[in-house]
C-alpha cells in the first residue's frame, strides 16, 4: 500500500524502528541511516539473539542499512541529500540533536517542502520536561498508565512489555500515513511531534474522565473487582482468562458449567460475594488449561487460555493466523519475526540488515556517488568499508 513511498530512518532503539518497519511491512522502501561506527544501539542492547540484540530484531526487517559518521561534514552533507530526496523522514533524538546536524524540518523543508517529518519522542518538543532523558517505564509513570497496573498489595508494577515505546510507534506510522494523504492531495509536507507520554494519556481519557466525576477508582472495581473478569488459576498450574462481561457471556459460562446458581451475579464483585469467588477459584482448579480451552472454544462466554511466550508461536490462533514467521539471518539460521499487517506476503520480507550493509548501492543509486567517491569516503571514515 506504501509501494513508491521512500523512507529515511534516523531512528535508533525501539519506538522509531517499531514506526517505520510497519511502513515498510506496507510496502515503504526504508533507509535506515545508522551511526558508523556502532550501528543502532538496539543492535546490542539487552537479551541477544544470534548475537544480536533481540531489540533490533524484532524491529528493522524490510530495510536497508545506510552507515553514516554524522560527526564528519561529509557524512551530514549525505544524510541531508539522502533527507531531501525522502517522502518521509523519521528521527527519535532528544529535542535539538537533528538540528545540531543541519538535518532539521526547517532545513530539510526549505529544499522539500512536501516533505513529511516525524520527531518521535518521550516527552515532546516542547513542555517542561521536553529536554529530560526517560525510558518506557517514565513514559508509562508520567501518562497514569503505570498507576492503573498495581499488584496485590497495590503497587505499581513495571510491565515487561515496553507499551509506551510500542504505543507511540504506531501512532506515528498512523500520523505518517494521513500526512502522506495530505501531500499526495495537496502538496503539502508536515511536521510530527510525536510523544509517547502524549499516546499513552490519551489511552487514560476514561480514567481521567472518571477521576474528574471523583470517581477516580470505578475502572479498578469495574474490571479488575469482577468475578466475571478475572484470571483463574487451572489443575496444571496454568492460567485462564474469564472476561464474561456481558449478561449472555456470564450465563453461558454458568450454565456450561453447571452452576446456573450463579447466573444472577452478572457484574458482581469479588468484595461482595468472597465466597462464590473462593468457589470459582476452586472449579477453575479443577480442570487442567488445556480442558478449559476447550470450553471456551465450544461455549461463547469469552474465556481463553493465558498463553505462555515459550509455546506461543505453536499456539492455535497464531498458527492459524500466520502471525508468527521466520526470516533467514545471515548464516546463523533464522529469526523469528511476528506480522504486524497482512497486505504483504510472506515470501516478500527480508530479513534485518547487517550494520551499513546497503551503503554503497544507495549511496550509488539515490544520490549518484561513483565507485572512486565511495572508495575516498571510506578511506576518510564517512563510511563503512565495502562489504563482501
Amino acid at each position: 500500500m506504501l509501494t513508491g513511498i521512500t523512507v529515511v530512518d534516523f531512528s535508533r532503539h525501539l519506538p522509531g524502528p517499531y514506526c517505520t518497519m510497519r511502513l515498510a511491512d506496507l510496502g515503504a522502501e526504508v533507509i535506515k541511516v545508522e551511526a558508523h561506527p556502532g550501528g543502532d544501539p538496539g543492535r546490542s542492547l539487552g537479551p541477544r539473539v544470534k548475537e544480536t540484540g533481540a531489540l533490533f530484531l524484532s524491529s528493522n526487517r524490510n530495510k536497508r542499512s545506510v552507515a553514516l559518521n554524522l560527526h564528519t561534514e561529509a557524512g551530514r552533507a549525505l544524510a541531508f541529500d539522502l533527507a531531501s530526496r525522502a517522502d518521509v523522514v523519521v528521527e527519535s533524538f532528544r529535542p535539538g540533536v537533528m538540528r545540531h546536524l543541519g538535518l532539521d524540518y526547517d532545513s530539510l523543508s526549505a529544499v522539500h517542502p512536501s516533505l513529511v517529518y516525524c520527531s518521535v519522542t518521550g516527552y515532546g518538543q516542547t513542555g517542561d520536561m521536553h529536554q529530560l532523558g526517560g525510558h518506557d517505564l517514565n513514559y508509562q509513570a508520567i501518562s497514569g498508565l503505570l498507576s492503573a497496573i498495581r499488584d496485590s498489595e497495590g503497587r505499581p508494577v513495571p510491565p515487561e512489555v515496553p507499551i509506551a515505546d510500542y504505543a507511540v510507534g504506531l501512532y506515528a506510522a498512523e500520523q505518517i500515513c494521513a500526512a502522506l494523504v495530505r501531500q499526495c492531495r495537496h502538496g503539502q509536507g508536515a511536521y510530527l511531534d510525536v510523544a509517547a507520554v502524549d499516546v499513552l494519556s490519551s489511552w487514560m481519557g476514561l480514567h481521567a474522565l472518571l477521576a474528574h466525576d471523583g470517581q477516580a477508582k470505578a475502572m479498578g472495581q469495574f474490571l479488575k473487582g469482577m468475578l466475571a473478569y478475572q484470571v483463574y488459576e487451572s489443575a496444571d498450574g496454568k492460567y485462564v482468562t474469564l472476561a464474561a462481561l456481558e449478561e449472555k457471556f456470564w450465563h453461558n459460562f454458568c450454565r456450561a458449567v453447571g452452576r446456573e446458581d450463579w447466573e444472577t451475579l452478572h457484574g458482581a464483585l469479588i468484595a461482595d460475594h468472597p465466597d462464590v469467588y473462593e468457589e470459582m477459584k476452586a472449579l477453575f482448579l479443577s480442570r487442567t488449561q488445556a480442558e478449559w480451552s476447550e470450553l471456551g472454544s465450544e461455549v461463547d462466554c469469552c474465556l481463553t487460555a493465558v498463553e505462555e511466550m515459550d509455546t506461543w508461536s505453536g499456539s492455535a490462533y497464531v498458527a492459524s493466523r500466520e502471525v508468527a514467521f521466520t526470516l533467514p539471518y545471515g548464516t546463523d539460521g533464522e529469526t523469528l519475526q511476528v506480522r504486524v499487517e497482512r497486505s504483504r506476503p510472506l515470501d516478500g520480507m527480508t530479513p534485518p540488515p547487517r550494520c551499513g550493509e546497503d551503503t554503497r548501492d544507495v549511496l550509488k543509486t539515490k544520490l549518484n556517488l561513483t565507485d572512486d567517491e565511495l572508495t575516498r569516503l571510506e578511506q576518510e571514515g564517512v563510511i563503512p568499508q565495502c562489504m563482501l
